[in-house]
This record gives structure tokens, sequence and C-alpha cells, in this order.
């Protein structure tokens, strides 16, 4: 009995747990499953290891045999050697051994390490007389084999006659004494060819051949395949009488191929698979155990909720019976609705408990629905309660069906609505007031139906667009606005609506909105259209209307949606104040500040008025249109436009005497610059008058007069002031020029007259006469070049044309061709062809003239003379430069005296002094400037510049 015990109780773990049983059975099969796996991976190992072994032994054992036949063939080779170490027969017995052994490729005879005796000479003349035991390449594995006494293979090696072989080499000992090696060379490739190394499968393994190189102390491979003996496995063999090394190298980095890891994932499928059969097995008990429960707990769930409902409903309900009226059960609500206690109820019946007004039509109901009639009936009734308080109710009735359609009692739920008729009282007591309110209001009152009209844009799918659009619409479709209209149900109008349409009857204004809307206010009644599509509950305009008399009246129309008709708009109530008069006074303002605005911008000045403290301008008059370029939208939009207008050099301190001037509560007036719309200067004269209330600033006002006229004409004044003192001091000293040159002229005519009357003969009478001749012709020059400085200076107004540059100095250069010819001077012309500049034609070739004649008389005797001469640009003024390689002018000696009149500075008979004062002048009167730039014995370079 305890062991039946145990096992259900064991059975009972095993059922009750499903999940943990098919985990661990997917467990315990998965490590089935990963055994078999592993003894298939490693039996696949062990023969792959074992196929390599024994091919590496194959291998090995060919190549051991074919590294033995050279042991016959070296021995053969030290048999020729005689008692006097002489070889004999060599090369008859070195062809016979090569022909019979297709491994060897040469072989040697090295006495005392000597290469002395090759077989075939052909191609290895190289390596004749070379020495093995010296070299050091060679020395270490020759000097092994000797140690060892027997036949070393050494290499691979690079052969002295080109190539790589190995070399193996058999130790000749005559009467114990070295005499020296048999030697044969063998092609590596061919070695291991004929071990069997080619014909092995080369998709499952590969050879590699090595050696150890003592001297890198690392392991040198000679096949061209990558050996990577941490991934791939390998075996390897090592190679009697050399210190080679054979490894056989599988492809094969891991044995776990396609086929192992199929097998592995089918075995973990298998298993999950069935763990989870397994577990769904063992969860079907389980599941309709629950099931079970969940039923009964639906039917014990749905008893539970009904005698809740029943007992907590928020309604009465009642069991009736269908033949005596008598209540069978009634609930809490119902009970405590009338104040009978539920014993008390199921005494009574229906009747008793129903007010007598409403008695006679709940039994006809009643009645119909015991006869089929109807299903269920509805209505409003009073009740009477236990203190006889009357209660009213909505009742609803039923019956409760059997299967087969009959019925013996009925269930009767009621709704306490006393709260909703007292609601209803106060509407109808709300209503009535409103009607009065409505009658009575001063204002003219309407109440509109615009259900139609929001039906009509719904159709549209203009509700919630965007207003722009919805007016865009409008104005494209003015029949929709019309539509609209006709749509709009008048309801009701008061009295005042029928004084200001002078109408008689209420009828003449509910026919529609068609006869009052004047058609210039159509438009007007778009923005209600707005209004609606944006589900806005009120909007206010000005608008027109038309009387019955066709009188047309200003009214301030006001549209709103009267509370709980937001979605319909089945009642609206707008507002017609009539403001005709309104609208008159304030034309009559507009007027007054039209003219107002009229004269003042008839002001010759900017009118304008801004804050004490921020300098925000409040008020600008059209003036600064005409003055500045700006609107006085464009002023206004801006709080700081005129402190950011103001010209720099006077932003700083404008604001700062303006805020000085204002706290001291004095008017004031400056001048200062603002940058107009077009980028000028303007000069403003700003008069400031500070209006002041109870000692306090309230704001600035004044007037900007434009004074730009004015600064201009001063600043000519000022010019023509400087124009003036610098032609009275140009004047004097030119005074003192003509002084000095006539005062010497006739001072010298004077003394030759003088010495004429004194002189004692004839002949030198005639020599004072000639004397007197030369002194006249130089007094006729020198009022020549006076008079030629006065033209300059006296002519005013100088005309002005466009002159092609490049053209002038071509002819400048035409009149200089004699001088430019015989003294080799260079001419470089960089103007273009085309570059036209506005100047005096006279004044222009004289300025070229006489730059271009000093550069070729004042030329470097060292060098040929070379003038360059090109444009350029400063700022807005054209730089005319002429540079030239002559012997240069000592600015530091005479950087003052360059433009003066006489003034020279070389021995050149020529200079006068004349031809840099003349050019100085005319480029002065043409209003531009002349530099120089001059280095002594490297050149001059002069820039006139051009306006």
């Amino acid at each position: 009995m305890t062991s039946e015990k145990k096992q259900n109780k064991f059975i009972k773990y095993f059922f009750n747990r499903p999940k943990t049983i098919g985990l661990f059975v997917f467990l315990f099969l998965s490590f089935i499953v990963a055994v078999l796996v592993f003894q298939q991976y490693k039996l696949t190992k062990e023969n792959d290891k074992r196929e390599m072994s024994s091919i590496l032994n194959v291998v090995s054992q060919n190549l051991e045999k074919s590294l033995k036949n050279c042991y016959t063939t070296t021995l053969t080779l030290a048999l020729t050697i005689d008692d006097q170490g002489k070889p004999k027969n060599f090369e008859t017995i070195g062809k016979k051994i090569i022909e019979s052994n297709a491994n060897i490729n040469t072989v040697q005879l090295v006495p005392q390490g000597i290469i002395k005796y090759i077989y075939p000479l052909k191609g290895n003349e190289a390596a004749i007389n070379l020495n093995i035991l010296t070299d050091p390449y060679l020395k270490n594995e020759a000097l092994k084999s000797i140690a060892t006494q027997k036949m070393y293979f050494a290499g691979p090696l690079k052969l002295k006659q080109g190539g790589i072989g190995i070399v193996g080499r058999f130790p000749v000992f005559e009467k114990n004494k070295f005499w020296g090696f048999s030697a044969v060379i063998l092609n590596l490739d061919e070695l291991l060819k004929s071990a069997g190394i080619t014909s092995i499968d080369s998709t499952k393994h590969y050879f590699q051949f090595s050696k150890f190189d003592f001297d890198s102390k690392k392991e040198t491979y000679f096949l061209n395949n990558d050996i990577n003996l941490t991934k791939n496995y390998s075996v390897s063999t090592k190679i009697p009488d050399s210190d080679w090394k054979l490894y056989l190298v599988s492809k094969k980095q891991s044995y776990f191929n396609f086929q192992i890891i199929v097998q592995a994932i089918i075995g973990v499928f298998l298993s999950a698979l069935f763990g989870f059969l397994i577990t769904s097995l063992l969860q079907m008990p389980k599941k309709l155990q629950s099931l079970v429960k969940i039923q009964a707990l639906k039917i014990l769930n749905s008893e539970i909720k009904y005698e809740v409902i029943f007992d907590q409903a928020a309604v009465g309900i009642a069991h009736i019976d269908s033949t005596t009226g008598t209540f069978i059960e009634i609930n809490n609500q119902y009970c405590n609705l009338i104040g009978y206690t539920e014993a008390e109820m199921k005494k009574l019946n229906f009747k008793t408990i129903t007010h007598p007004d409403d008695l006679q039509e709940e039994i006809l109901q009643f009645e119909k629905v015991k006869k089929g009639e109807i299903n269920h009936y509805s209505m409003e009734k009073r009740l009477i309660s236990k203190n006889g308080e009357i209660i009213w109710t909505n009742l609803t009735v039923s019956p409760l069906l059997k299967k087969d359609k009959s019925f013996t009692n009925h269930i009767a739920i009621i709704e306490d609505i006393s709260a909703k008729k007292e609601t209803e009282k106060l509407i109808k007591k709300s209503e009535a007031r409103f009607k009065s309110l409505f009658e009575d209001s001063p204002i003219p009152l309407w109440e509109e139906d615009f259900s139609g009209v929001k039906n009509y844009l719904i159709e549209l799918n203009l509700i919630n667009q965007n207003p722009l659009d919805v007016t865009r619409y409008l104005d494209l479709n003015p029949e929709v606005i019309s539509n609209c209209i006709d749509l709009v149900k008048i309801i009701n109008v008061n009295t005042m609506s029928l004084d200001l349409y002078k109408s008689k009857a209420k009828s003449e204004i509910t026919s529609g909105l068609t006869n009052i809307i004047d058609t210039d206010a159509v438009s007007d009644f778009s923005k209600i259209i707005v209004a609606i599509t944006q589900e806005a509950n009120k909007v206010n305009f000005d608008t027109r209307i038309k009387t019955s008399f066709g009188e047309y009246r200003n009214v301030d129309l006001r549209w709103n949606v009267i509370k709980g008709y937001e979605k319909s708009l089945q009642r609206v109530i707008i507002s017609t104040e009539d403001i005709t008069d309104r609208k008159i006074s304030e034309q009559i303002i507009l007027q007054s500040q039209a003219r107002l605005e009229s004269l003042i911008n008839t002001i010759d000045g900017i009118v304008w008025e801004c804050d004490v403290e921020s300098f925000n301008f409040k008020f600008i008059s059209q003036k600064v249109t005409k003055i500045l370029g700006y609107t006085p939208e464009e002023w206004l939009s801006n709080p700081s436009f005129w402190i950011d207008h103001i010209y720099d050099e006077d932003k700083e301190w404008v604001p700062q005497y303006c805020k000085t001037k204002t706290k001291e509560n004095s008017n004031h007036d400056f001048e200062y610059r603002m940058i107009a719309k077009d980028g000028s200067i303007v000069w403003l004269r700003d008069i400031v008058n500070i209006v002041i209330e109870n000692g306090i600033p309230l704001y600035l006002k004044g007037i900007m007069i434009d004074i730009t006229k004015t600064k201009e004409a001063e600043k000519e004044l000022n010019a023509s002031f400087d124009l003036v003192s610098e032609q009275n001091k140009r004047l004097l000293n030119f005074s003192y020029i003509i002084s000095h040159n006539l005062r010497s002229h006739t001072s010298n005519i004077s003394s030759i007259i003088s010495l004429i009357e004194s002189a004692e003969s004839q002949e030198e009478r005639e020599q004072m006469l000639n004397l007197l001749k030369t002194v006249s012709c130089s007094l006729d020059e020198t009022m020549l070049h006076l008079n030629e400085v006065i033209n300059i200076r006296t002519n005013v107004g100088l005309s002005s044309e466009p002159l092609n540059l490049h053209q002038y100095i071509s002819t400048v250069n035409a009149a200089l061709g004699e001088q430019i010819r015989s003294n080799e001077v260079k001419i470089v012309n960089d103007i273009p062809q085309e570059f036209i500049i506005t100047y005096n034609p006279a004044y222009l070739e004289s300025i070229l003239y006489n730059i271009i004649s000093n550069s070729i008389r004042y030329r470097h005797s060292d060098r040929k003379p070379e003038i360059k001469i090109s444009i350029d640009k400063e700022g807005d003024k054209k730089v005319l430069q002429i540079s030239d390689n002559g012997i240069g002018i000592d600015l530091v000696r005479n950087a003052d005296k360059i433009f003066g009149l006489y003034k020279t500075f070389t021995n050149n008979i020529d200079s006068k002094g004349l031809g840099l004062f003349i050019t100085k002048n005319q480029v002065d009167a043409m209003g531009g400037m002349i530099t120089v730039d001059s280095e002594l014995g490297i050149g001059t370079t002069f820039k006139i510049y051009i306006r």
C-alpha cells in the first residue's frame, strides 16, 4: 500500500511538471546526440591521421632510397682516385653515373675542399676552383661531413654556377688522412617527384620540405605551400644524413565537416521536438482540469454578478407576477426609492404605488405585453412613496421568456428622473426669462438656425480646413456664399430688430436674409462661414444692412452660438447694434487726422514722436520716404531703427547727447548724419522738444530737416577757400620767382649797357652787343616759360573727354622717335589697347611727353634705357605708372625740390627745372596727384593719380 502511494505520488509529480520533464528529455537526447557526433568526429580524425602517416612513410622511404643511391655514386667516384691521389677515367665514370641516376645532375671531386673535377663541365664552369672549406656559405656543412666521416646532404643551396640544388658530399680519406670530397648535386624538385610527393591527393593534403638554419635559429621552408601548424593537423619525419624535415599537412582546419554538423543539427532538432511532444502530452490532463475549473468559476461568477447587479444596481429592479401584478423580488434601490422594505413591497402590486393619473396608461401597456402585441414598453410615470411623496421615474417593462417563449413573470426597471424633471421645469422657466430678455432687449437680436449651413459646408469638405484656403475657395466660388445665405433660417427677431429694419411685422424679416443683407456686405458673411469651418462659437465684425425703405445702416454684428448647440448650430443669437452715428463720428475723426497728416507731410522735414527712454518711434511722417528713402512702416517696425541707421562716426555720441539733454528736460537741436536707403549719407538737423507733464518727460517729438545741400555748399566753400589760399600762396611764390628772374635779366642788361657806353673801341662794343642779344634771348625764354605756367594756373574749367590712353602713349613715342632710336630705348606699354580715361587731351600729351623725355634724357650710361608704362587702380582712382632704369634721384636730398620751378639735380646741360614743375601743375589742375619713388643708380617711378 505504501509503495502504491509512493508510485502515485511519483506519477502525480511527473504529470504536474510537464515542462521540467520535457526539458530533461531534450537534454538527455541532446547528450546522446553529442556523444555520437563526438565519436564520429574522433573516428574521422583518426582515419585521416592514419592515412597521412601511411603516405608520409611511403614518401620518406622513397626519399631515403634515392639518397642511398647517392652513397653508391659517391663511393664509385671515390674509387677512381689512385694511390697518388689522382682520379682516373673521371669523365667516363661520371657520365655513366648521371645516365644511370636521373636524380643526379652533376658529379664532383673536391680534393682538399677545392672543386677541381666536374661532370658535366658545361654550365658549371663557375664552380671550378671554389674552396668550399673557406666559403662561409658552404664550409659549415662541409666540415660537418668531415667530422662525422659520413655522407652528408647539404642544402638546398644557391649554386655558384646558378640555380638551387642539394649537394651530397662523401668525405674521402687516404691512409687515414683527409683527401677531399666525392660529391653529387641533386635537383630538389626531381628528388621530391621521384619520392612520390606529386602523386598524392592535393585536395586533402600537401607536403612541405624544411631545414633548420643554425645561423638564424629558424626553420626554413623550401616549397611554395604555406604552412600553419597551429591551425592544420600535420605529421613529419626527419631525413637521415641531413638536417631536413618532411611535413605532410592536412588542408582541413577542422574535422567538423558538413555531414557531422547536419547530423548534429538534426539530432538537436529531433531532441527538441521529442521534448516538446512529451511536454504537450503531459500538459493535456492539466489543461482539461483547468478548463473544468474555469467553467465552474464562470458559473459562480455569473451568479455572483447577477446578485451584485440586482442588489447593487443604480436603478430599481423588480420581478412582477404577470397575472396579479404583485412583486416577487425587489432590489435595494427600488425599495430605497419609494421607502418600503422588501417584505412590505411583496404585499403590494404595481397599481398600489402608481400615481392615479398614470395608472390607466400603464395598465393599457401592460395588457399589450401580456397579449404579445408588443415585446416591452417604456414610459415616464409617477410613483407614490411610503411617505406620500411623488417620484418621477422612467419605467421599462419586459417579459421573462422561457424556452417555449411563454412567460409568467415580468421584470420592471425604474430610474429616478425627478432631477431631470426638475431641470426641465427650470429650463422652461429659463426659456421664459430668455424670451422676455430677448423681446425686451434694447439691442436688435436675432435667433437663427445655421445647421443647414454647417451641413452644406461638411458636404463641401471645408470643415477644419486652413482659414486662408477657405477664404480663397469662397473668393473663387461666390455662389457658395449665396447658397449659405439662403440656408440660414431666421427663427425669431425682437422688437428692436423691427425698429432697426423699419419693418411692421416679423414676417417681413424672418422670410430670409437675402432681402436684408446689402450686396456690398455679402462678402462680410464669408467671415461667419470661415468661423463655422473652424468650429468657432463666436465672431464679431462691422457690416452694413439695408432697411425696408432701402436705407443703409452700419451695424456691429456679433454672432454667438447658444450653449448646447455648438455641434449642430441649430440656435445662434445674433446682435446687430446700430453704429451708424458712431461710424459717422469716426469718419469725421479720420478725416481730421488725414488733414493733420497731410499738413505734417507738407512740412519740409520729417515730423516724429518717440519714447523718452528707448527712443522707440511711435510716429514718423511720410516725408521720411522722400528724404531717407524708408517708408514709415519700415521705420516703425524696428524699435532700434533710428539708432541702427545713424552714421557710424555719429552713432556713439548722438544717442548719448539726446539722453543727457532729456535728463536735463532741455529742448535741443543738433546736426548728425544718417544712412539713407540707397546707401548715401544724409545730413540732418534734428530739432527736439520734450513733452513734460507734472515735471516728468512723457515723450519726445521733433522734426528732422535735411541739411545735406547746406553741408555740401559749406564743404565746397571751404574747398574754394583752401583753393584760393593755395593759389595765393602759389601766386606769392610765383611773384618771388618772377621778381628774381626779371631782376637778374634787367641787372645783366643794365650792366651790359653801362659797359657799351664805356667801351673804348668798336670791337668791344660789338662784343657787348652780342652779349646783350644773348641776355635778351634768355629773357624772352624766361618770359615764355612764365607765360606757360601762368596759362596752366589761370586755366579754370578745363574740358575733359574720353581718351584712349594706349593711343596717346603711342603718339608721344612717335614724337620722341628719333631720341628713342638713337638711344636704343625699350618702351614696354602694358596699357590695354581699349583702355579709356577722361582727361584734357593737351595736358595728357604734355604729361606723357615730359616724363618719358626725362626718362630718356636721364638714362644710365652703363645699360640700355628701358621704360615701362602700366595702369593700376587704388580705391576709386586710376593710377598711371611710368618706371625707368635711369640714373635715379637722391630723394633724401631732393624730395622737397623735385617739382619746384627751375629745380635741377644733375649736370645735364638740357636740364632747365621746368618740365616736372609744369607736369605737377597740370596734374593738380585736373584734380589728380603725382608721386615719385626713386633710388639713386637704380631708376625712377612716377605715379599719376587720375580721378
